[in-house]
């Protein structure tokens, strides 16, 4: 593990092939999934599978990106903190975070309430990162022209 980053525990980080190029997260190891905050979800049955279209909201107040869409992976039953369990859709999306660039499974759901409008979870974390809990907003911010982030 000596190529592993140490990070805090709430960075930011990119999901470009939805034109995020800035996003708050929280790195939370006692997560297995990672889970995306949308303001709206359709689901569109297409030949080859099924569609997800969703919008994001980048930050607390405001900050929506353009409606994104991502081929679905499949819907799973997921346990919040509470106790609670869901069934959720999740989708695959590349994330950018500590100058690294790699896939992770996201369920999209109502974070409305939460602090951050992604959870990065264990499974995407394991291997890449360690995370230090006295640390927060170790790594610079990614910083990209609005062309490249589309």
């Amino acid at each position: 593990m000596a190529n592993v980053i140490t990070l805090g525990w709430r960075e930011r980080l990119a999901i470009p092939q939805f034109g995020i190029a800035t996003l708050k997260a929280k790195l939370d190891t006692g997560a297995r999934s990672s889970s995306l905050h949308v303001e709206w979800l359709e689901v569109d049955e297409r030949p080859g599978g099924t569609w997800l279209r969703f919008q994001v909201r980048t930050t607390r107040k405001g900050g929506l990106s353009q409606p994104c869409e991502a081929l679905a992976t499949g819907r799973r039953t997921v346990t919040d903190s509470g106790g609670h369990r869901t069934e959720r859709w999740f989708i695959r999306a590349a994330i950018e975070l500590a100058g690294q660039r790699f896939p992770a499974d996201i369920n999209l759901t109502d974070r409305r309430h939460m602090l951050f409008p992604l959870l990065l979870g264990r499974t995407a974390l394991d291997g890449r990162f360690r995370v230090d809990p006295s640390l927060s907003y170790s790594q610079s911010p990614v910083r990209r022209a609005a062309s490249e982030s589309q």
